[in-house]
């Protein structure tokens, strides 16, 4: 099995709902977002290049891209990044993670991990979201997980639930009747660098 995502671009309306939810599912950190809505256009984020009624703009929903060949676990020193030999996602260890950030140099997607310099802060004085979650560290990283908590038990990542725009699409790449292998066999698509040989399993519809 290899988990992956397809994210249909044109369906993405950059409301970041999926960010809140990513966020308040795994309880990340304040300050910290493990899936951003990034856009290409104005010279601000979500404004338009060019001028009315010609103006443009395009959406990238962009995480951790859970790598089929990824680097960073290449260059992990203690084992902290991991490929899960069940479902092809690359999770952290925070037991084990060092704070030493080799994988966050490796990584060509910048921005999709983060390092907890402190312990954590949040805004709320309780826990938010998944009990599975562990917890989170001073002095390591984390990323998106494809919230391993819930897959493990046959959900989709918390992004997909509150996607008014349904532009996510979940499942298994090695399965050819998945709906994710459909789509990417059926529909034009692109991914975030492949020229960097790290084979991202989040496929973009175009």
């Amino acid at each position: 099995m290899r988990c992956g995502m397809v994210i249909d671009t044109s369906r993405c309306v950059a409301c970041h709902a999926c960010e809140i939810a990513c966020k308040s599912a795994n309880n990340v950190p304040e300050g910290v977002f493990w899936n951003r809505v990034l856009t290409d256009g104005g010279s601000g984020i979500e404004t338009l290049a060019g001028e009315y009624p010609n103006g443009t703009i395009s959406v990238m929903p962009v995480s951790c891209q859970h790598c089929e060949n990824p680097a960073c676990v290449k260059v992990c020193p203690v084992g902290a990044t991991y490929k899960d030999p069940e479902t092809g996602v690359v999770r952290q260890d925070y037991e084990k993670c060092i704070g030493c950030r080799m994988c966050m140099s490796a990584c060509p997607y910048t921005g999709v991990r983060s390092f907890n310099w402190d312990e954590p802060k949040y805004m709320l004085d309780f826990a938010t979201g998944d009990a599975e979650v562990p917890p989170h560290q001073g002095h390591t990283v984390e990323k998106c997980t494809f919230c391993y908590q819930r897959i493990s038990q046959g959900q989709t990542p918390a992004c997909m639930v509150l996607c008014p725009g349904r532009a996510r699409f979940w499942g298994d790449l090695d399965d050819p009747d998945s709906e994710v292998s459909r789509l990417i066999r059926e529909r034009e698509y692109k991914q975030l660098l492949p020229e960097e040989g790290t084979k991202p399993s989040v496929y973009y519809l175009v």
